[in-house]
């Protein structure tokens, strides 16, 4: 069973599962399938809106799509949860990808 089909089927059991939605929507992003990819971080974000990681990376598939209004305001919104939930770390990332973005 491929990975996108084992953890739709891990999803089916348990629609709010963390990790198996993130994994589902990195899954989808390295397949360049940007939409699904952007709709399992926001059904992520939906579920559980204290999971950094979905921010940084939905914001990164945003901009790599040249989305850049999004991209920043996700980036506002992640900025505001990592600070939230001390995620230090991440918010260095995002606040470096924000300024590339509105250099």
């Amino acid at each position: 069973m491929d990975r996108i089909a084992l953890l739709t089927q891990v999803l089916q059991q348990n629609p709010t599962d963390t990790f198996a939605r993130y994994g589902l929507a990195m899954a989808y992003a390295a397949e360049d399938n940007t939409d699904k990819a952007l709709d399992e971080f926001n059904l992520l974000i939906q579920h559980n809106p204290d999971y950094v990681p979905a921010y940084q990376m939905s914001a990164q598939t945003l901009a790599k799509l040249n989305r850049n209004e999004e991209a920043i305001a996700r980036l506002q919104e992640g900025l505001a949860t990592a600070a939230r939930t001390s995620n230090d770390h991440a918010a260095g990332e995002m606040q470096a990808l924000l300024d590339d973005l509105t250099a």
